[in-house]
């Protein structure tokens, strides 16, 4: 019970109403099913001639439950004995038979009501945390998608979002529909014979032990079943993603085999997930079986004996209210199953929703232009253990153009990632115009920053959308005005639809100095005052290259900018380059400075064979 209310205040809190009229419904439903049940007994006195007594006409009585009972029978039976006498039993029979088609009519729509009501529950629950996850993963840092898999994101996005929701909808059948149902059916079983309902009363709990059993273990197997699904997803993303890898390398099979090794795995956890909860249908059925039997003995030892003033059409709507009963329950045991998994998925999705993002606005210091320098002063950093960057200090001026070279895995790219504050520094700082840049406003900060990198991130959508992608009521002239600074006017205007076509998932349509002149375009629109270029022409053929570096020289134009280079070629005009080598940067200056150190930029540009 404890999981329900958990689930409940979590999600249901903004849906009140709706679960206000559904209860209201659910019970009017109920009411009118006792009445289309009670006119079982006329009927049957009137077909088989059981009962004839004659009824006189009662005053109300509601001083106690057993005069109120009694008055509403006797007067009932009044009323359809005069109906007999005035107009006949076939006509009667036609009258109550249209009641009980009316009382079915009310039923049945009052059922509708009720299940209507539950649909904004149910879609707004899966549209609301659907948006808290995907809130969350926007803001979380980058760090920690380095270590969680992308497919199992998106398993706990969907399929653990689905469970929630089902569990969400037993949730509220379990303490707004079937309770209340359970309630007034045992009630009128109590007025029809308060003997036979404490016998049945004793039956049902031992019934309903045994159900709940069965789903002991539910919630684990569902949590596994879950991770299963994720590790599953994860691999489909990476082969889609590197689908020309695959193939090249003829690893068709081996990925074929490890995707049906987990295939497998999830189909025999599955299996067991759904054996038991089809265990509780057949299982609920032939205990209620049992139950109905021994109810019929009982019901028929007090029919026989005449002084318990239970009589054979009364015990026929016993049994029918009875067995109203029964589903209920047995839609209970149901529902604690969906519960029991649906608390599993809760669990992988707050894993997600409670990760705690250490990228922080702190003081919150908006700011709004670059003025004068970022300075890094004794700054370390390490992903887990061993250290990336050691004891770094530079400082980069306004209008600077700062070129940093080295061997790959030197520290260069997570040394301008800490700019942008993708990640923090783990000792020392960096000011930003004097002031912390963890005192800063992470928005504010960033949107004088940016960046283009070595893979070019596009979105499968058009032209148009992907350069103006995080700037609001861009103009077409301005627009235009930045691709043409990126050298990729032309190449756009001459698609089907220009700026307006689509360019494919990640930029598929295009080519490679394609996609990173789109890129630029981009960061041109945004008009940073400082770019960080992190080796954007080092996947390039030596034609991209060459248009891309033209674009990239306009974009550099009276910006601060510091440029990660693969190619020294490229940075020889730099007003500062720094050298990294195993974290730390051993060597800056100018080229031709750093040449006549005759140190670890003159081995650089040797190997490169530079001129």
């Amino acid at each position: 019970m404890k999981n329900l209310f958990i689930l409940l205040k979590r999600f249901i809190p903004s849906y009140k109403k709706y679960i206000v009229f559904t209860f209201i419904f659910n019970f009017l439903s109920t009411i009118f099913n006792l009445f289309s049940f009670a006119t079982i007994i006329p009927i049957l006195q009137i077909i088989f001639k059981i009962n004839t007594d004659t009824h006189s006409f009662v005053g109300w009585n509601f001083s106690t439950i057993d005069n109120i009972i009694y008055s509403v029978k006797n007067n009932a039976m009044y009323f359809i004995e005069n109906l007999i006498t005035v107009n006949g039993e076939l006509v009667t029979l036609c009258i109550l038979a249209g009641f009980l088609v009316i009382m079915t009519l009310l039923k049945t729509g009052s059922e509708y009501l009720a299940g209507s009501m539950l649909i904004p529950v149910r879609t707004g629950v899966q549209r609301d945390i659907r948006n808290k996850i995907y809130r969350k993963i926007t803001e979380l840092p980058i760090g920690y998608f380095n270590e969680e898999r992308k497919g199992d994101i998106m398993s706990r996005m969907m399929g653990d979002v689905n469970e929630i929701e089902n569990s969400i909808m037993s949730s509220l059948e379990i303490i707004f529909k079937n309770p209340l149902l359970i309630v007034v059916y045992i009630v009128m079983l109590f007025v029809l014979s308060w003997k036979l309902t404490l016998f049945v009363i004793v039956l049902l709990p031992i019934s309903g032990w045994l159900i709940g059993t069965v789903g002991k273990n539910l919630r684990k197997t569902s949590l596994v079943g879950q991770q299963q699904m994720g590790v599953m997803l994860s691999q489909i993303e990476e082969t889609l993603g590197g689908i020309r890898v695959v193939k090249a390398f003829n690893a068709e099979k081996k990925l074929i085999n490890r995707f049906a090794k987990i295939n497998e795995q999830i189909r025999t956890t599955f299996s067991k997930i759904n054996r038991r909860h089809l265990l509780a249908h057949p299982l609920g059925e032939f205990l209620g079986t049992i139950v109905i039997c021994i109810l019929l003995l009982y019901g028929g030892m007090l029919i026989l004996d005449k002084s318990n003033g239970l009589d054979a059409p009364t015990f026929i709507y016993y049994l029918i209210v009875f067995y109203s009963v029964v589903p209920p329950f047995k839609d209970l045991s149901r529902a604690s199953y969906n519960v029991q998994k649906g608390m599993a998925s809760l669990g992988r999705v707050d894993e997600v929703l409670n990760t705690p993002n250490p990228i922080q606005n702190r003081e919150n210091i908006e700011i709004k232009e670059f003025e004068s320098e970022i300075e890094f002063r004794n700054v370390s950093f390490k992903y887990s253990e061993a250290w990336v960057l050691r004891n770094i200090n530079l400082t980069i001026k306004k209008g600077q153009s700062v070129a940093l070279v080295g061997h790959s895995g030197s520290g260069k790219s997570t040394f301008v990632d800490l700019i942008p504050r993708f990640y923090d520094v783990v000792e020392g700082e960096i000011l930003f115009d004097g002031k912390n840049i963890k005192s800063l406003n992470i928005k504010s900060l960033r949107s004088l920053i940016g960046n283009v990198n070595q893979e070019a991130i596009l979105f499968n959508d058009t032209f148009e959308n992907n350069i103006t992608f995080g700037v609001d009521n861009a103009t077409n002239t301005q627009i235009e005005a930045a691709s043409r600074i990126a050298n990729a006017h032309d190449f756009i205007t001459a698609t089907e639809s220009g700026y307006k076509t689509n360019i494919g998932d990640r930029g598929s349509r295009l080519s490679g100095g394609q996609r990173q002149r789109v890129c630029i375009a981009r960061a041109v629109l945004k008009n940073p005052p400082i770019m960080i270029l992190d080796e954007a022409t080092s996947a390039l053929d030596t034609q991209s290259e060459r248009l891309v570096q033209s674009a990239l020289d306009s974009l550099m134009k009276n910006r601060t900018s510091i440029v990660v280079a693969h190619r020294l070629s490229t940075i020889r005009n730099a007003d500062l380059i720094c050298v990294f080598s195993e974290g730390e940067i051993v060597e800056k200056g100018t080229h031709e400075e750093l040449l006549v150190l005759n140190g670890y930029y003159k081995q650089l540009c040797e190997a490169q064979s530079f001129k």
